[in-house]
């Protein structure tokens, strides 16, 4: 693999949309693209949350453009109604990083929809917000967008004879094939972009093993006790720290997909590290055999528009 340097350039005017932006890599995202000059929508669930991470950016960064709006990626209807909104304000989007996720919630939860949360969340509502803000990112110069996936796409299968897992619930399983979705669906629009000249570069990027509140929050879903998931994080992150990396190296490889001048589309981006586990840097990373399988990131794209409703322009 060939280590790539990031360089992030001057990116006043530019207009970036990151969901999941108030904590965690999506928060070191939004601090670094506002740093280089981009306004950045912080498109999340919770506005006060959001208010305060807009305070802890702009203790860095004072100048930071930086607007809140509301997104649920477990609802359909707010997905549609931040399409929605942003497509009447009319300002074309450089720059779409899909960053929010849950991640193996103990037991099967599902979306506001009837998916199962994870690949409700973690895909299906990424594909139908990339869909709704397709014609603002094709009105843009060069637009990319950049989708969030994982070390757990390595083991990730889609499901196709029960992707909401209906029958036997994995919190493991589940999060391996949202996150191999993930993945696909941004090699998959690539393609699609490339052959109907839409203009877009679409890339995947995962930040390795980082330690962020996802691997928390995610395996407790509310729990008042961590869960044993949660505590083997725990656990790692205190006595096996050299496997992990800060949310400042972790974000490296997205930052590198969503705004480096030599990325490229239907390109995977990961740390440089033994594994893509850690240690900061970013490389072209391995695409699981099951991802670059065209006919079933085509299959998958039917089943995503199939059960969300949202179809993608032919032309």
């Amino acid at each position: 693999m060939t280590d790539l340097a990031l360089a992030i350039p001057d990116l006043s005017g530019r207009l970036a949309v990151v969901t999941g932006s108030n904590s965690g890599l999506g928060l070191g995202v939004t601090k670094r693209l506002s740093a280089a000059g981009a306004d950045v929508v912080m498109a999340i669930r919770n506005r006060t949350k959001g208010e305060t991470a807009i305070a802890e950016i702009r203790a860095q960064v004072p100048d930071a453009k930086l607007t809140i709006k509301n997104l649920d990626l477990s609802s359909l209807a707010s997905v549609a109604a931040l399409g929605e909104e942003l497509t009447s304000e009319g300002r074309p989007i450089d720059m779409l990083v899909n960053n929010a996720g849950v991640m193996q919630p103990p037991q099967r939860d599902i979306t506001s929809d009837g998916f199962e949360l994870q690949f409700g969340s973690n895909h299906l509502g990424h594909f139908a917000l990339t869909a709704h803000l397709l014609p603002l990112l094709r009105a843009a110069e060069n637009p990319r967008v950049v989708s969030l996936s994982s070390l757990a796409a390595r083991f990730g299968r889609i499901n196709f004879d029960d992707p909401n897992f209906e029958r036997t619930y994995s919190a493991n399983l589940s999060y391996g094939q949202s996150k191999i979705a993930t993945l696909m669906f941004a090699l998959e629009l690539d393609r699609l972009s490339r052959r109907l000249g839409w203009g877009l570069m679409s890339n995947a990027a995962h930040p390795g093993l980082c330690k962020t509140n996802l691997q928390i929050s995610g395996p407790s879903h509310g729990r008042e006790k961590p869960t044993a998931m949660a505590r083997f994080y725990q656990f790692s992150w205190r006595y096996m720290p050299f496997m992990w990396q800060e949310v400042d190296d972790g974000i490296v490889p997205v930052l590198y997909a969503a705004a480096d001048p030599k990325a490229h589309g239907s390109e995977f981006y990961g740390p440089r590290g033994f594994q893509e586990l850690a240690g900061g840097g970013v490389v072209e990373a391995k695409i699981p055999d099951r991802a670059a399988n065209s006919e079933d990131c085509r299959r998958l794209w039917q089943l995503s528009e199939q059960l969300t409703g949202v179809s993608y322009p032919t032309n």
